[in-house]
């Protein structure tokens, strides 16, 4: 049967995540994410140094990283609210074994999310300890996703928003297609942020006043490039750049169109979700124009990551809440 107080923390747990998710894309494109050039502490502090002994203790310890309060700080902070949805995460999983012999207790589903959010802090480490390899960085931001939707998952299975859930008919093809294509994309864009090619093109819809750019797409797509000592800022050509950028336009196009289907249909079957779809989709598109147009505001550009991770779990919604066998509480 639901359990209503695994329910309530897993409806925190999804604003957690989301916040999560929203901290570290603002970290990532701030240049913060070596805000602290260590890990898990700061400088060899629990805390970021800011009396004038540590600071110098700490620009002693790390010389090539004089320390930058906001960037630390928002490096940290982000940390903190990561290890707040890793205890929450630990509550929900103890919760869930002890009600291991009830009907529909979701340990299987708690425990998988318990060793997603342990992995994703191991990523996070890595993106440290390995200077922004954008590999890691990427990988990262879709540990930061699965999280958030595995979360969103467990909500809905314990009875959140369980009357439109039930209104949901079983997803078809265009459904499934219009997920893969969404995480597609998500994993384009956190290769467009990791590889710092949100600018490779300066204007739209062409890239650099042509619709046929001289692109390189072997180095752009080169998972097994050598990154050196630190890759703050990058280190690809801009021909590299504006291939994963020329790459993740075409992506929205195809998501456009692909998810735009969907919405006609969705509107047509459940109206509520429907609606809720269009009005994602159009403001993520939007976002990402204008990060282009705007030449990439910083509050504009968090938003276009937030708002991609709320149209992941639309998607996720129509696609697996339908297969959910939820009991009324």
């Amino acid at each position: 049967m639901v359990n209503a107080r695994i329910r309530k923390l897993a409806g925190f747990g999804v604003i957690f995540a989301l916040l999560v998710v929203s901290v570290g894309a603002y970290t990532r494109l701030a240049d913060a994410g070596l805000g602290c050039p260590d890990w898990p502490g700061c400088y060899g502090f629990l805390t970021v140094p800011d009396e004038a002994t540590e600071i110098s203790t700490a620009e002693a310890r790390y010389p090539e990283a004089p320390v930058e309060f906001a960037k630390a700080w928002w490096e940290m902070g982000h940390r903190y609210i990561a290890g707040a949805l890793l205890l929450l995460v630990a509550s929900i999983l103890f919760m869930a074994y002890r009600a291991r012999e009830e009907e529909d207790t979701p340990l299987k589903l708690a425990a998988v999310l318990m060793f997603v959010i342990l992995w994703q802090a191991a990523f996070g480490a890595w993106t440290v300890t390995l200077k922004l390899w954008p590999q890691v960085v990427t990988g990262h931001l879709i540990g930061g996703f699965t999280t958030l939707s595995l979360m969103w998952l467990l909500f809905l299975r314990q009875g959140g928003l369980s009357d439109m859930v039930s209104a949901l008919p079983r997803p078809n093809w265009l459904a499934k297609i219009a997920f893969v294509a969404v995480v597609v994309q998500i994993i384009l864009g956190g290769w467009v942020s990791s590889n710092y090619a949100a600018l490779a093109c300066y204007d739209f819809p062409s890239c650099d006043g042509t619709y046929t750019p001289n692109i390189d797409l072997q180095q752009g797509f080169n998972i097994f490039q050598s990154v050196g000592p630190n890759y703050l800022g990058g280190l690809m050509t801009n021909e590299a750049r504006m291939a994963i950028h020329w790459v993740h336009r075409i992506g929205a196009i195809v998501v456009l169109l692909v998810v735009g289907g969907l919405v006609i249909q969705t509107v047509k079957q459940a109206a509520v979700i429907g609606y809720v779809l269009l009005a994602v989709l159009v403001t993520q598109i939007t976002l990402g124009i204008l990060n282009v147009v705007w030449v990439l505001p910083l509050l504009n550009a968090t938003a276009h990551n937030t708002v991609g991770a709320l149209l992941l779990l639309v998607l996720v919604t129509i696609n697996f809440a339908p297969r959910l066998r939820i009991v009324q509480s």
